[in-house]
């Protein structure tokens, strides 16, 4: 009878001491406040190959390379098996799939909610950022909902009256009155500043600038500021927010050179990421509460390397043609959650996981929240 006695204590207090141990190691994992997510816009497996090819001798690591967490990306649309940016960029932003062209609203036309918004509807900070025009697709989907992704001068008036806190790209001709500037004539700058942004239009004044609330609007020639300095600006605005921020940062070169087949653009919107994500991962490293996500919308080109010849001895670049291919992407995660960016994802999961990894869901008819 106490030899019965002495193992149920014991097997009382093995079990006591597991879940001990279980709620210790869930208090000391780091909380995911932030997330710093950036997009290589048509970033094939392809381009990351071919910049770690450029690099020194054939084994060159990318910054990319460092990352603990990798996967494979799913990128069709609702109708298509070839995403464009607008619907890839809206199964990004919310979670759900919807026809190409469509800004954040599904194929009925109904609006589909956004992790920037979820986040803003828990407190948070938000921001994005990009090379190309901020009210292009992949930006836009992030704070705006409308039938076309043409509709930019719509897409404007969205942005300067949501409750984003940062805002960055070129495009100043959909914000602006006058001859070179809006169809409909409306100031839209005049009302960003009555809805407290500082309005920022080249790099000296992206150095200066220190307001709550930052539209950039700049030209990006060889004086024009860099994806990384406006990662660090935004992340140095955002992170006054103790209760965390959601930024998207987007390099829109590599979608641009695979448009066009030109190896060297592509391999310069893919530095241009490099650079941005080592900014992102000097302050996750730091901050500890801050999960950084990269991935891409979509290929683009179907960029392959084969072996170099006499001009070019490193890799010889092949492309399929000068449009978006059905082909799978990578995605890359450090920080707390980083372990649930594996295996083969659709590209609607990753802002269900971001949003689960804040105690929220975020999905659409149909199309419920993946079990991870």
């Amino acid at each position: 009878m106490r030899s019965a006695i002495r193992s149920s204590a014991r097997r009382l207090t093995l079990a006591f001491l597991l879940l001990l141990f279980s709620v210790v190691d869930i208090e000391a994992r780091p909380r995911v406040r932030n997330i710093i997510f950036i997009i290589g816009d048509g970033m094939g497996i392809g381009a990351v190959t071919a910049a770690r090819c450029s690099g020194p001798g054939a084994n060159g690591q990318l910054v990319l390379d460092t990352m603990p967490v990798t996967g494979l990306v799913k990128t069709h649309s609702a109708g298509r098996l070839v995403t464009d940016s607008a619907a890839s960029g809206t199964a990004l932003a919310t979670g759900c799939k919807t026809d190409n062209g469509s800004i954040s609203v599904d194929p009925g036309g109904r609006v589909l909610p956004t992790i920037l918004e979820l986040a803003g509807e828990m407190g948070k900070s938000s921001g994005v950022i990009t090379t190309d025009t901020v009210t292009s697709a992949t930006p836009a989907v992030f704070y705006a909902h409308v039938d076309s992704r043409a509709r930019e001068e719509d897409i404007a008036l969205q942005l300067v009256e949501s409750r984003i806190d940062v805002a960055m790209g070129s495009g100043r001709r959909y914000f602006a009155a006058g001859p070179d500037g809006r169809k409909d004539g409306l100031d839209v700058l005049a009302r960003a500043r009555r809805n407290g942004f500082d309005v920022l239009l080249d790099a000296p004044a992206l150095a200066a600038g220190g307001g709550k609330r930052l539209l950039g609007l700049f030209s990006f020639d060889d004086a024009g500021p860099r994806l990384e300095s406006m990662l660090e600006k935004t992340l140095g605005a955002l992170a006054r927010n103790r209760r965390g921020f959601f930024v998207m940062a987007e390099s829109c070169l590599p979608d641009k050179g695979g448009h066009k087949n030109d190896i060297a653009l592509s391999l310069r919107g893919v530095n241009e990421l490099e650079n941005a994500l080592r900014c992102a991962l000097r302050f996750a490293a730091r901050d500890r509460h801050t999960l950084v996500v990269v991935t891409a919308d979509h290929d683009t080109g179907g960029l392959a390397v084969q072996n170099g010849d006499e001009r070019n001895p490193r890799f010889t670049p092949a492309w399929v043609d000068g449009h978006h291919t059905g082909n799978m992407v990578a995605v890359y995660a450090y920080g707390p959650g980083a372990e649930k960016f594996t295996g083969t994802l659709d590209n609607t999961d990753i802002p269900r996981i971001i949003a689960s990894l804040w105690g929220r869901t975020l999905g659409c008819a149909g199309n419920p929240p993946p079990a991870r």
